[in-house]
């Protein structure tokens, strides 16, 4: 049991990158629906090419019993990393 939850912790801090600075995220117009009830999940930050780049948001058809936890930044000794946003 150790071990799992070892694997899982490490895994989990396996994909942090840390930046220096929070990138500023950009401003856009948000498209409208294409369908009723549409959920729009907000855009991400992935890392790159040694840089986090912004993806775009998009419209998804809403998980039953579930709600969107969005991404954010968090801060740490080595920086800002970003945590994505997931279905909870």
């Amino acid at each position: 049991m150790t071990a799992i939850a070892g694997t899982l912790f490490l895994s989990s801090c396996a994909s942090d990158y840390y930046v220096a600075d929070q990138p500023v995220e950009p401003v856009y117009v948000r498209p409208a629906p294409p369908y009723p009830g549409a959920y729009w999940v907000p855009g991400e930050w992935m890392y790159r090419g040694n840089r986090y780049v912004y993806v775009n948001g998009y419209y998804t058809r809403p998980r039953v019993n579930r709600v969107y936890v969005r991404g954010n930044w968090v801060h740490a000794n080595r920086g800002w990393a970003w945590r994505r946003g997931h279905w909870r």
